[in-house]
């Protein structure tokens, strides 16, 4: 019988522990792993190439650790590896194991949340120019009108604690207002990056009544559950026991202590090498 391990949980950085802590939430009896590619983060600036090979790393380094399922808790990197990753590389690596996005999850739902027919996107500039969820969201409902905003400044701003003031303000209500400018009809929005829901509250200030936010968090913890309950041959291979484990690949000290505002609680990381 095959040995169980954690389920893996994979980002360029912090951005994807605003996912993986709702999956933790969700299902809190499982193990989990996470590691963040500090040492090469943004992701968001760089090639499909560059991308795909190091998110290729980093599925590898989890395989390696054992787990059997690993989540893509980063927007860029489900835009730009995780379909190569699928199709090509599972089949020879690894066939018995999967390796799942945050894009998908969230464009399902869109249907039934945007009354209006028309739905807007904050992401970062990779993720934007990818166009995978104006595919993804096509795919299920081909008569959603899409509109999507890069933000790159977004990012910089959340990771040096810059989440409320002036300055933040400023950055946010220019994209706000650049978007809605663009196609006044939208009702819903994606937060398209997992930095994005600690900047909500500023967000919000700036958007007209009726026009709500989607973060990813809850709907990926839910899909991942759900997901589970409809693959019983992978979740028997999910160790069950509470556990958490943090690596990062750059200084521990400095991911800890960033970290925390992204968990919602303290983060106690190691480091390591691909």
């Amino acid at each position: 019988m095959r040995e169980s391990g954690p389920i893996g949980v994979f980002d360029s950085g912090y951005g994807g522990l605003t996912v993986f802590r709702e999956i933790a939430a969700r299902v809190p009896e499982y193990d989990f792993l996470y590691l963040g590619d500090n040492a090469r983060t943004p992701y968001g600036t760089r090639s499909f190439e560059a991308v795909y090979l190091y998110t290729r790393d980093a599925v590898r380094w989890l395989f390696d650790r054992g787990c059997r399922l690993a989540v893509l808790a980063c927007n860029t990197a489900s835009a730009k590896a995780l379909r190569t990753i699928q199709q090509k590389d599972l089949p020879v690596l690894a066939p018995e194991r999967r390796v799942l996005g945050v894009i998908r999850p969230v464009t399902e739902r869109l249907g039934g949340l945007s009354r209006s027919g028309h739905v807007g996107l904050f992401a970062t500039t990779g993720t934007v120019r990818s166009e995978s969820y104006p595919i993804e969201i096509h795919k299920f409902f081909p008569d959603l009108v899409v509109v999507s905003e890069a933000c790159p400044l977004w990012v910089p701003l959340i990771e040096n604690g810059e989440l409320d003031g002036p300055g933040t303000e400023h950055f946010v209500r220019r994209h706000v207002d650049c978007l809605l400018a663009r196609d006044p009809e939208i009702d819903t929005i994606i937060l398209g990056c997992t930095h994005y829901p600690l900047l909500s509250d500023v967000i919000a200030r700036f958007l007209p009544p009726g026009i709500q936010l989607v973060s990813q968090g809850p709907i990926v913890a839910e899909s991942l559950a759900d997901y589970l309950l409809r693959h019983p041959e992978i979740d028997a291979l999910c160790r069950r026991g509470g556990g958490r484990d943090f690596f990062t690949t750059d200084d521990p000290e400095d991911f800890d202590r960033r970290a925390a505002h992204f968990y919602g609680g303290p983060v106690c990381s190691e480091k390591t090498d691909f």
